[in-house]
């Protein structure tokens, strides 16, 4: 039973081994990482936005109800999660479509089923998934303190919150990209954070 035990963890670990091979391999020719990287910083930074806007728009319109909150950013955190999603699938996979196509006549050989032709497949899907999941993630983590709202019987402690923990996480965002553009971390954290309270300020006068 031992041995088949490490039989089993043996072979587990060998098929993780060869899909860490795979994907190494896969981002060798189309260039995953450095894409994927680019997409969750920018739609990160737009789904926090986004629910920046939800946030502003509700205290205008006086809403005070939370629940009323929580449904109205968790609709619209899906919305632009599938929209991202969505449309960076069809935008990568017709664009690589596109280049295997011209690398194909050039070279008068039939790609499709190759190598490229799978990692370029591979691609679209990682790259999709991250454009939608990152602004999804990103609005629900401004979400946050709404969730607990039983806590707190005065909105306005979860509404502040809320834009509190926006503005962490825009800096959050900038320090991290400042991290790989190997720049001043402080720097490009305060450029993501006055993204934040431009928006608020815009929003709060179109609110009046």
């Amino acid at each position: 039973m031992q041995n088949d035990g490490k039989e089993r963890n043996g072979s587990n670990s060998q098929k993780l081994q060869l899909l860490k091979e795979k994907v190494g391999q896969y981002d060798d020719i189309a260039n995953i990482a450095e894409i994927a990287r680019r997409s969750f910083g920018n739609n990160a930074f737009d789904g926090i936005l986004t629910m920046i806007g939800v946030l502003i728009g509700s205290m205008a319109s006086g809403v005070k109800d939370p629940r009323v909150v929580i449904i109205t950013g968790l609709t619209t955190s899906v919305a632009i999660m599938i929209s991202g999603a969505w449309g960076a699938y069809l935008t990568e996979i017709s664009e690589r479509k596109k280049s295997l196509n011209e690398l194909g006549r050039s070279t008068l050989t039939d790609l499709n089923g190759s190598l490229i032709d799978r990692a370029s497949r591979f691609a679209a899907l990682a790259v999709s998934l991250v454009d939608g999941l990152s602004p999804f993630l990103g609005a629900i983590l401004v979400l946050i303190p709404f969730f607990f709202s039983s806590l707190f019987p005065d909105i306005y402690i979860l509404y502040y919150s809320s834009l509190g923990a926006a503005l962490l996480a825009l800096f959050a965002l900038g320090v991290w990209l400042g991290y790989v553009a190997e720049e001043n971390l402080f720097i490009y954290g305060l450029k993501t954070l006055l993204a934040g309270v431009v928006s608020m300020l815009l929003g709060s006068l179109l609110g009046k």
